[in-house]
């Protein structure tokens, strides 16, 4: 899949059994590579035994990590620079998600989101704004970048699951509170989790929530837009 002049692909692991019934793309974090997170989905294949994975690597190399990439530069967590960039680089992603979806032959509907750091607001913007929303979206340790006028993509919004360390330095926890607030207010279905003494990762409670939230998606047994925000701490 071509990406301006950029290829976006990456490491890829199919279902257990059978051909694919859903697909969950993984969205790396900054300065990190699709093999980063596509270990997780071994975690999750008992749970989802007929689902797709795939861990596109970002567009762009990484000034701050030459080894990984970048779906846009980052250098501090300032508001415009993170609307900018996420707008910058959604078109590509989009563009994945559609050829992804054609490769397994499933509607557009059958798709979940997960994201980790600066592939949470690449998960959440992108998942919010696509015409046919995916089943799920999971970002965890990122945070919500253009909230303005989140209404017009929320009220027809699919389940949203936010998972953030307590002790992280790189994206403090604040960002869970306040992306989860601004969701809710604009009428999506958002649950979140706090997890105490963990910093920028994520823990086994946190992986294994995820995994339950996409097969709970996947089955249409989570709540609709507009309803209430449900939250745990652990």
């Amino acid at each position: 899949m071509v990406f301006g002049s950029k290829t976006l692909n990456g490491p890829r692991l199919p279902p257990l059994r059978g051909a694919a019934t859903h697909l969950v793309v993984l969205c790396h974090g900054y300065g990190a590579d699709g093999n980063d997170l596509i270990g997780l989905a071994p975690l999750w294949q008992q749970l989802l035994p007929t689902v797709a994975f795939v861990a596109p690597n970002a567009p762009e190399r990484c000034a701050g990590s030459p080894s990984g990439f970048q779906w846009f530069p980052i250098s501090r967590l300032e508001p415009q620079a993170m609307n900018n960039g996420v707008e910058a680089a959604s078109g590509g992603l989009n563009a994945f998600l559609d050829a992804e979806l054609a490769r397994c032959d499933l509607p557009a509907d059958r798709l979940a989101l997960v994201g980790f750091s600066q592939g949470t607001m690449m998960a959440l913007h992108v998942g919010l704004r696509r015409e046919a929303k995916p089943a799920a979206i999971i970002g965890y340790s990122g945070m919500l970048t253009n909230p303005e006028g989140l209404e017009r993509h929320a009220q027809q919004a699919p389940p949203i699951l936010l998972v953030h360390g307590d002790a992280d330095q790189m994206i403090p926890a604040q960002f869970l509170f306040s992306s989860a607030a601004n969701l809710g207010r604009a009428g999506a279905a958002v649950q979140w989790h706090l997890s105490t003494r963990v910093g920028h990762s994520i823990d086994e409670q946190g992986l294994a929530l995820g995994g339950t939230f996409l097969s709970m998606a996947f089955r249409g047994l989570l709540a609709n837009p507009g309803e209430e925000i449900s939250c745990s701490v652990g």
